[in-house]
């Protein structure tokens, strides 16, 4: 009897780890993709400011400046595109925006 709930313990405890791995947030979009129609999206951004420039290089912006991220977890700031300067965004789902 003990070595049979001793496994079921065990197997129950292997479910938890593997439900804790799944992932609730979408994965980002791939560069160039467009963005969500109503992005930017609030929301607990995980990116660095690093990651953030990063995913704002990869879609063609450079001269990446101020970017700060706002009380609703979106990154903001100025960047070059194709010659102009333009506002930026991204949000926790990794959606660009500019203005």
């Amino acid at each position: 009897m003990r070595p049979t709930i001793l496994t079921l313990v065990f197997c129950t405890a292997l479910s938890a780890g593997a439900a804790a791995q799944t992932s609730t947030t979408s994965p980002a979009p791939p560069p160039g993709a467009p963005a969500d129609k109503n992005a930017p999206l609030p929301g607990a951004n995980s990116f660095t400011e690093g990651q953030a420039k990063s995913r704002l290089e990869a879609n063609g912006y450079s001269k990446i400046t101020g970017l700060k991220k706002d009380d609703n977890g979106v990154w903001r700031g100025t960047a070059t595109h194709s010659g102009a300067q333009v506002n930026v965004t991204v949000d926790y789902r990794g959606n660009i925006t500019r203005n």
